[in-house]
Formats: structure tokens, C-alpha cells, sequence
């Protein structure tokens, strides 16, 4: 395994927390995952997903998300 992987024996639960976001991918992926997880999930460094994907936040609402964007929580 390396830093990028993630090796996971399942079913596990996942559960909001907040999470910081390094690149575009991982953001992506922490969006994926607060969306599955029960409770709220809260990502940081969103600058890294919001100049990667236009308007992310208004497609991904569209699919039926509850998804927002808050300057602070």
C-alpha cells in the first residue's frame, strides 16, 4: 500500500466527519463518500474541487444531494 490507497474490509458504515481536501480527485472522492455517509460531512480546501469541476455543487444538487457550500460551519 502507499499514501494514495486505501485497502478496506467491509460492510463499514460511514459515518460525516470533517475532511480536508488535497487535490481534485480526493475531494471528488470525500463528496462521494459524505454523500453516502450518515450525518453530516464538512470538506475543507474545496478551492481544490470547485477550480476543477464547474459548478460541482449545482450539478451534483440537481441528482437530488443535499449539498451546499458554507464560507464556515
Amino acid at each position: 500500500m502507499n499514501p494514495h490507497e486505501a485497502l478496506i474490509f467491509g460492510p463499514t458504515h460511514l459515518r460525516g466527519a470533517t475532511v480536508s481536501s488535497w487535490d481534485l480527485r480526493a475531494g471528488v472522492a470525500m463528496i462521494i463518500a459524505g454523500l453516502i455517509a450518515t450525518g453530516d460531512t464538512y470538506i475543507t480546501n474545496v478551492e481544490y474541487i470547485e477550480r476543477g469541476y464547474e459548478d460541482i455543487i449545482g450539478k451534483i444538487g440537481k441528482l437530488g444531494a443535499k449539498i451546499e457550500h458554507v464560507e464556515q460551519f
